[in-house]
């Protein structure tokens, strides 16, 4: 029969181990990417390196500097991978390569009293990886699957499990992103400035996705997703770290912060959804509020054009100003929604507007707005439109109306809480 103390001292170990790794996990394959200039290998080999610590911390005991102790292991196998490719390919170029590569080794390693140009070095490497990790020469989908292994340092389990997605084939999208890449002949490398604005772009877009996968789930049984939440708000932390002066980076941290302030207000205790205007907002975290203020003060500071990410935490700063819910200030929405479809049309953001528009005009004429997007048609399958659609027709007393458009809203959305919510709504209706 296992020892009990054992038993509690092994998962001690292993609970430490992922929590190490999850912090430094990005770091690693990072800086062992410049060395071997791969990401693909570079993910493997910092892999090893985790399992050899899984195998050996549990009865050795951790390390004095356990992330120490992995960046050096790791190092040391990817030298010997460059070394043992640059033998058997006899090639100048390669064992160049293996003379960079070994350039590298000649800094100190993480210990106490890190000069500030080898803290650089890190950072830049982080930078490379993010903008490697979400090239676009990968799809949409292969970015999240891959940020997500390697600068969220999740699982592909755990990454299948976030997006309802069998894992088998959210271990075929890595893989095919780390084909594709090494195919492409992607270089680890920051692009020239010239073409940086563009792969931001892209960078951007894949933390914001992995926030609202986590901050309303597509589909399934949660209304929230609390760990993408954490790991989209950690990267947009990093990246505002490494490119503290770029306007739209400040303004996806600062809607992100904002946004993730409400997370414990936005559920019941069974779990329930509750929508904005319904929330505690005692419940909002402050400290969130007051990073995703700062972030908006620094961008006010700079005085450079607003990008689509600064308006939206613009938009998100009016309701987390606002102590009650009948005190926002939709009229500055409107304004800040007006700009939003100057800079970025969509039919999403319409939408929003419309809603916006209902609340600082009153619901006929947002019904107006409402009613052009369903004549569109872009937004057919979008469960949303006949919600809003709805709660404008409530508030003009057209019940039997809106209880059909509820219940349309029902039928279309993937999320179970959030089909709970609309059914509800539509029963209740009906018995007026």
């Amino acid at each position: 029969m296992p020892d009990p103390a054992q038993v509690a001292r092994l998962a001690a170990t292993q609970r430490a181990i992922a929590a190490v790794w999850r912090l430094e996990s990005a770091k690693i394959v990072a800086h062992i990417a410049r060395i071997t200039r791969d990401v693909g290998v570079a993910e493997e080999l910092a892999q090893d390196t985790l399992l050899v610590a899984l195998q050996r911390w549990p009865n050795e005991g951790l390390p004095d500097k356990p992330a120490a102790w992995l960046m050096t292991a790791a190092k040391n196998r990817a030298l010997d991978h460059v070394r043992a490719a640059a033998l058997h390919a006899r090639k100048h170029e390669e064992l160049g390569a293996d003379l960079e590569a070994q350039e590298a080794m000649i800094v100190p390693d993480f210990v106490d009293g890190l000069d500030a140009a080898r803290a650089d070095d890190i950072g830049d490497d982080l930078l490379r990886l993010i903008f490697t990790a979400c090239h676009p020469v990968l799809s949409t989908e292969a970015r999240v699957a891959l940020t997500l292994r390697l600068l969220g340092g999740l699982s592909t389990a755990e990454i299948a499990r976030a997006y309802l997605v069998a894992e088998p084939t959210i271990a075929q999208r890595i893989v095919r992103a780390k084909k594709s890449l090494s195919a492409a002949r992607v270089p680890f490398e920051l692009p020239a400035p010239s073409a940086r604005h563009e792969r931001l772009a892209s960078v951007l877009e894949v933390i914001y996705l992995i926030f609202n996968e986590g901050y309303t789930a597509t589909a399934g049984e949660d209304w929230l997703r609390p760990a993408l939440c954490d790991e989209a708000l950690r990267l947009s932390r990093v990246l505002m770290g490494l490119m503290p002066e770029e306007v739209e980076v400040l303004g996806l941290n600062a809607l992100l912060e904002i946004q993730a302030s409400r997370a414990h207000a936005r559920t019941d205790r069974h779990g329930r959804p509750v929508l904005l205007m319904d929330q505690d907002r005692s419940r909002w975290d402050l400290l969130l509020v007051r990073r995703g203020l700062a972030s908006l003060l620094r961008i006010a500071e700079l005085g450079k054009e607003l990008g689509p990410y600064a308006l939206q935490a613009g938009i998100a700063a009016c309701h987390a100003r606002a102590l009650r819910a009948e005190q926002t200030d939709w009229t500055e929405i409107v304004a800040l929604y007006d700009a939003l479809c100057q800079l970025q049309p969509s039919p999403v953001v319409e939408l929003n507007r419309a809603v916006a528009v209902g609340m600082a005009e009153g619901p006929a004429a947002a019904l107006a707005l409402v009613d052009e997007l369903v004549d569109e048609g872009a937004l057919a399958n979008y469960p949303w439109l006949f919600s809003v659609r709805g709660d404008l027709l409530v508030k003009l007393g057209r019940l039997s109306e809106a209880t059909v458009e509820i219940e349309r809203a029902a039928a279309l959305t993937r999320n179970e809480r959030e089909r709970e919510l609309l059914l509800e709504r539509a029963r209740k209706l009906s018995q007026h």
